[in-house]
């Protein structure tokens, strides 16, 4: 196609080229013969939809003209929201992000447009096409960065939502970056990103930080339940507000549990299986909700009490967690934490539960739980595992799982845990057969190559 051609010229060479009529082309491409005529004739401009008539009448692929309608009717042109709201949602549907960027690129000069492409951005994220939405959220946001609107602080929550994933670095920068857009947004959507915003932290072993926002929550969750009317019509976070106050003791009990202050561990469990202060009559939501929370109350409560050397409630702790499914993983990690601190056997216990040892996602009745949680999990349940075997003398298997765990710890580039991993191994170098040395020094070699990309990428960021 040349550079300087237009939609309309590429039609009528290929009408002369194709010796076609318009009322042929009109059965061909399913356009009205009078619709063509007055395109062709520049009394109208092409709509979206008519230009995907036309492209599929003239045997192309979809979209195959979209750069030359953003030449010819957005930059050449003047730019109507009525084709360029189509065209960003047909761009997206066909994964052009090229042609998403060069619109963006050039509208943004007019902040008239911010609104629409923020509305855009929205739909876009709704219907999962989040590679799309993100340029659109990140245009809105550079233009409005001296703004300090909400919809700002909207963008860079959902920028930092939708940005997140396996490499802890990289969270941790998205979670820094994202933190003081917090009080910007309305309240109810505060405490989604609060709680997020913990989850992270706490995949990052960022105790301090995990209280702190743990704080925030309940007090903002607090507030907000205290004057909310169920018949109300004001904007309500995802969850029920209980959630948001029962979740945030969880979070404390879970910051004492990893300090090894099990008694305000069991204070704050105590805490979030009480709801006598619970408006009634609990909706289904808040039921759920509920249920929940006492399950994990009860479950916890056998827990701390198994962390504090307390060896002889195991038997009930197994028995209360095996029937339920989504707690036998989170029970088998903590379980082999206190074999490992308390120096009791449970060889039985992993022969029974020998097919939760693997890596799955985990669930509880009120959703997925957060990735980046299930994935610091796994790690250091599967360090727990090598501590065990190597304490027993089975160096292969104790060794295999260190090293699966530093595998996993290098994928996510989570560096506390890889510290662990190879502070342990190396008291076992020696007796390590050649195979384990050969992986762990290619495991090695692949943290000091993300150590420079992460050097470099902090330079150039300067």
């Amino acid at each position: 196609m040349e550079p300087t051609s237009t939609i309309l010229a590429e039609l009528e060479n290929y009408l002369k080229r194709e010796s076609l009529t318009l009322a042929q082309f009109a059965e061909r491409s399913g356009l009205h013969s009078g619709t063509l005529s007055n395109l062709l004739h520049g009394h109208r401009p092409i709509a979206m939809h008519q230009l995907d008539q036309i492209t599929k009448g003239m045997g192309h692929s979809e979209g195959y003209y979209y750069d030359m309608y953003i030449d010819n009717y957005i930059i050449e042109g003047s730019p109507d929201w009525r084709r360029i709201g189509p065209l960003l949602h047909r761009c997206a549907e066909l994964d052009k992000l090229d042609s998403i960027q060069r619109i963006v690129q050039h509208i943004m000069d007019n902040l008239m447009y911010s609104s629409m492409l923020f509305n855009t951005a929205e739909e876009l994220l709704r219907l999962g096409r989040r590679a799309a939405a993100t340029l659109l959220y990140e245009s809105v946001s550079e233009a409005e960065k001296f703004q300090h609107s909400e919809r700002l602080a909207v963008c860079q929550y959902r920028l930092f939502i939708i940005s997140l994933g396996q490499c802890q670095d990289a969270n941790l920068r998205l979670a820094d970056r994202f933190e003081p857009f917090v009080e910007r947004l309305d309240e109810a959507e505060q405490l989604d990103a609060l709680k997020h915003l913990a989850d992270v932290f706490s995949s990052l072993h960022r105790w301090d930080k995990v209280n702190e926002l743990a704080q925030e929550l309940e007090k903002k969750a607090s507030a907000q339940y205290k004057f909310w009317k169920r018949d109300h019509l004001q904007k309500h976070p995802v969850r029920p507000y209980i959630y948001y106050i029962l979740y945030s003791q969880l979070l404390r009990s879970l910051v004492y549990d990893e300090s090894g202050n099990y008694e305000k561990a069991l204070y704050y469990a105590r805490l979030y299986s009480d709801m006598s202060w619970i408006k009634t009559p609990a909706n289904e939501g808040e039921q759920r909700v509920m249920e929940q929370f006492k399950e994990w109350a009860k479950a916890n409560t056998y827990l701390y009490r198994l962390m504090d050397g307390q060896v002889e409630v195991l038997p009930d702790y197994l028995h209360y967690v095996e029937s339920r499914e989504d707690e036998i993983f989170p029970a088998l990690f903590k379980i082999m934490q206190a074999a490992n601190r308390h120096k009791f056997n449970v060889d039985p216990i992993l022969l029974r539960f020998d097919s939760y040892l693997s890596y799955k996602a985990q669930h509880s009745r009120l959703g997925e739980f957060n990735q980046q949680l299930t994935s610091d999990r796994y790690i250091r349940f599967l360090m727990e595992l090598a501590i065990y075997h190597l304490a027993a003398k089975k160096i292969d298997i104790g060794l295999n799982y260190l090293l699966e765990s530093l595998e996993s710890c290098v994928k996510i580039r989570s560096n506390s845990n890889i510290v662990r991993c190879v502070g342990l191994f190396e008291k076992y170098l020696e007796v390590a057969r050649p195979e384990y040395k050969r992986t762990y020094s290619n495991l090695i070699s692949e943290v000091q190559r993300n150590n420079e990309e992460k050097d470099c990428f902090i330079a150039s960021s300067r």
